[in-house]
């Protein structure tokens, strides 16, 4: 077995999450989860067949968002793994909704921050590890810190 540590590319700004799931129906559930959820968010979605012909299936609002899934898709190359990349929008307002479609069954990451995908490399296949989601820890949060924080998500309509 190999190990490989695999960048997601992706605009700094750009929202990714990253899931599994067990069925090539997941791309339309998936797909109208999002946009019967926020109806406003572009988006593009991919997902790993991995079975049959083994294609990488999609959907979306986006084309450029659909081919940034993709092609991180076939790069990852993980059976039965999704991404969904977005703009208009946050992950916290999708996130609820995608993880209630019935053949979800993992969420690795939901995140604007540079991803590595952990990966294991198999004679059979691809499978994902883990995810490193943004940088290490570089201290604990002080008074001025945490009152930045609450600032923060108040300007941003997250806190009352």
């Amino acid at each position: 077995m190999n190990i490989l540590t695999i960048p997601v590319q992706k605009p700094e700004s750009t929202n990714v999450i990253i899931g599994q799931t067990h069925f090539i129906k997941s791309v339309e559930d998936l797909y109208e989860a999002v946009v019967q959820t926020n109806p406003g968010m572009r988006f593009g979605l991919a997902f790993c067949e991995a079975s049959g012909p083994a294609l990488v299936r999609w959907a979306g609002n986006d084309q450029p968002l659909i081919h940034l899934a993709t092609s991180n898709a076939l790069t990852l190359s993980c059976g039965h793994c999704f991404l969904i990349f977005m703009e208009n929008g946050f992950p916290i307002s999708i996130l609820n909704a995608v993880k209630s479609v019935p053949e979800v069954c993992h969420i690795y990451c939901a995140t604007a921050n540079p991803v590595e995908v952990i990966v294991a490399e198999t004679e059979q296949g691809r499978g994902i590890l883990g995810v490193v989601d943004g940088v290490k820890s570089k201290g604990i949060e002080t008074d001025n810190d945490i009152t930045a924080r609450k600032h923060l998500l108040r300007k941003i309509g997250y806190k009352l």
